[in-house]
């Protein structure tokens, strides 16, 4: 049997890898009924349905012929990982519009190209809207600034 289709073949795997994860987790979870849902009865669905829905795809791999998988990157994923932690740690002592600030420029360095002025409008417009949804929107006790 041969893989016509590598993109679609491996994310068909990796996708029906989700689903039955979801479900396996779920496990672990009362199930209710579709009446009076438990916690474990959407990530069973959800998963369920992805599984399924992905196997077409995942089956039409080594029917149709596809594109190859481009070549792999880990550059934009370790930056976007270390951006996500370092906003999660640095949230308390620096404050919500300084993280941002760390999130969009570790985050912008993991992109092939970086515009100084596209990021720097971009941080301005998340800390504005981030400040005014988080904070004056849904009132949650998150520190604008240091120290506070």
């Amino acid at each position: 049997m041969k893989i016509r289709a590598p993109r679609d073949f491996w994310a068909g795997l990796m996708f029906i890898a989700f689903g039955i994860g979801f479900v396996w987790v779920a496990q672990s979870y009362q199930m209710g009924t579709s009446v009076r849902m438990g916690p474990a009865y959407f990530p069973t669905v959800l998963g369920g349905l992805l599984a399924i829905l992905v196997l077409a795809i995942f089956i039409q791999s080594f029917i149709a012929s596809g594109s190859p998988v481009p070549r792999f990157y880990f550059r934009p994923l370790i930056l976007i990982v270390l951006a996500t932690v370092l906003f999660g740690i640095l949230l308390k002592p620096l404050g919500l519009v300084l993280s941002v600030a760390v999130l969009v420029g570790v985050g912008a360095f993991g992109g092939f190209e970086f515009k100084t002025k596209e990021v720097a409008i971009l941080y301005v417009v998340l800390a504005i809207f981030s400040v005014w949804v988080f904070v004056k929107g849904l009132g949650l006790p998150i520190p604008v600034w240091p120290g506070e």
